[in-house]
């Protein structure tokens, strides 16, 4: 069963929270990254990017310690605070009809050493490695990992209980998400939320393995070790636990620079080996179930549906799109072996960039485009059950956290 707690968070002050909090870094382009730091002196990415302060660009350690010496200067000049006692805390993110719901806490080590806590993605070690270092020198962990479970009829009460009340936290950002978040206090709520957990069987990792992978990394590397406090908060890593009904997945769009040494109607009479074509001129596609895919090749938009006489799946990994795609079209067609690592294939969010798959293939930059059904939850869990992987961008999971919000510390 799955052990989740509460935990004394670091966060923003009411007043000062709009101003901190972050999209991922990765996320920010330059020119807006450098806008926000010259702007905003509260912001979080002036912690992850310390050496802006010196207008020096830092790497490895050396950044790893500026970033914790950053982060202490928020605290002593009182923009992040400590709550004085464990709480969950109920976050709520809403834009343009979508809304999410989720509870912060913590998830266990032990969870995902035992497989308790389940994942459908192979992580790399160095970045393991890389990413727990970086805990390790900076003592916090600043984005919880997503996390999802089974629809639980208390824990879900608790977004129409709390909605009512006035939240800690009310804010929209640049990009017209609102954000609110209650404190879950109350030491029988606390106690309630902690039980409902301990009766759900298993979790699933929606978005978030290699953070888990490193936090379990850093676990490793200092268990054994004589610092007795570091060894028991390494024991539990920051997570946003959020109901599989309010989980949303769509695609990524997959965008290949050539045809593999073939022309237009080789590369067609190559596909219709198993699957049914059917050209749509300027038309848009959007596959609307399994095993269905949108094209978009020498200006003109196709429906690829896949043949049944050829399909024979062997595993659950099988009955994935992504994997259709790969095994019957990427790799003896166009000759992607690794679609992790190749040069020859690049990968796009569906969301909001539809129109994209022809632009893209229309600008120059690749001679075709491929568009799926998205994968459901059921199928994630399925992968995640029979110790599988998905492809590489098989799915892009909403929603998408702030960092700075609620941070854990590990020393």
């Amino acid at each position: 069963m799955a052990s989740v707690k509460p935990f004394r968070a670091i966060r923003p002050t009411r007043d000062k929270v709009a101003l901190v909090t972050t999209r991922s870094y990765d996320i920010y382009k330059k020119k807006e990254l450098n806008d926000i730091l010259r702007l905003n002196p509260f912001s979080f990415l002036h912690i992850l990017r310390p050496g802006y302060k010196y207008q020096k660009t830092v790497h490895g350690n050396k950044r790893f310690k500026m970033v914790h010496n950053r982060y202490g200067e928020f605290k002593e000049n009182g923009i992040f605070k400590s709550d004085d006692k464990p709480r969950y805390y109920l976050h709520q993110k809403s834009h343009n009809g979508d809304v999410f719901w989720g509870i912060i806490g913590l998830a266990s080590i032990d969870d995902y050493q035992n497989s308790v806590i389940k994942k459908h993605e192979n992580t790399l070690s160095e970045r393991e490695a890389l990413f727990g270092n970086y805990l390790e020198i900076t003592g916090f962990n600043a984005e919880p990992v997503l996390i999802t479970y089974p629809d639980h009829e208390f824990l879900s009460s608790l977004i129409d209980k709390y909605r009512s009340k006035r939240a800690e936290y009310e804010f929209t950002t640049n990009k017209n998400r609102t954000h609110l978040m209650w404190l879950i206090e109350e030491e029988e709520e606390v106690k309630q939320i902690t039980e409902a957990f301990d009766t759900i069987p298993s979790l699933y990792i929606a978005d978030g393995h290699h953070r888990t992978a490193s936090s379990n990394f850093l676990h490793q590397k200092i268990k054994s070790g004589d610092d007795q406090k570091a060894k028991e908060l390494s024991k539990h890593f920051m997570a946003y636990f959020i109901p599989e009904s309010n989980l949303r997945i769509t695609s990524f769009f997959r965008f290949i620079k050539t045809l593999n040494g073939l022309h237009k109607k080789e590369f067609l009479m190559a596909l219709d080996e198993y699957f049914r074509i059917e050209n749509l001129g300027k038309r848009y596609y959007q596959p609307s179930k399994k095993h269905h895919f949108s094209m978009y090749v020498d200006g003109d938009f196709y429906k690829l549906y896949l043949r049944k006489t050829n399909f024979d799946p062997i595993s659950e990994l099988d009955h994935l799109d992504s994997q259709i795609l790969f095994k019957k079209i990427l790799e003896p067609i166009l000759g992607i072996k690794d679609p992790s690592n190749d040069s020859n294939i690049h990968y796009l969010p569906e969301k909001g960039n539809e129109m994209q798959l022809k632009d893209l293939v229309d600008s120059g930059a690749f001679e075709v485009g491929f568009g799926s059904y998205p994968v459901s939850v059921k199928q994630l869990k399925s992968v995640a059950d029979n110790n599988l992987t998905m492809p590489p961008k098989s799915s892009y999971i909403e929603p998408k956290l702030r960092s700075g919000l609620t941070i854990y510390e590990l020393k």
